[in-house]
């Protein structure tokens, strides 16, 4: 299982246009078949932060998934509506 932490920094009154366009990819990536969980997060305490925490079975089922058309047509969307690059963090479970 891998785990995937994308911290997206929203431009100020951006947040709200980000979490829409976010929706659909949610929904469409919950149903890929390599997909244990798919959510977006906001910071407590600063609600401009929104995190993508996703888990996938394996490194296969993410290089589909970031080839299918939802991502791809989705997250290019998100780059105006930010103030800096994603922060994105792969993990696995470390024993």
């Amino acid at each position: 299982m891998i785990k995937i932490v994308a911290k997206n920094f929203i431009i100020e009154g951006k947040a709200e246009e980000f979490k829409a366009l976010a929706k659909p990819l949610i929904t469409a990536s919950r149903k890929e078949e390599g997909c244990i969980s798919y959510s977006l997060f906001e910071d407590i305490h600063d609600k401009n932060i929104l995190t993508f925490i996703e888990e996938w079975k394996s490194e296969e089922a993410i290089k589909i998934h970031n080839n299918t058309p939802h991502f791809t047509s989705t997250v290019p969307k998100f780059g105006p509506l930010t103030s800096k690059p994603s922060d994105v963090n792969l993990y696995k479970v470390a024993e």
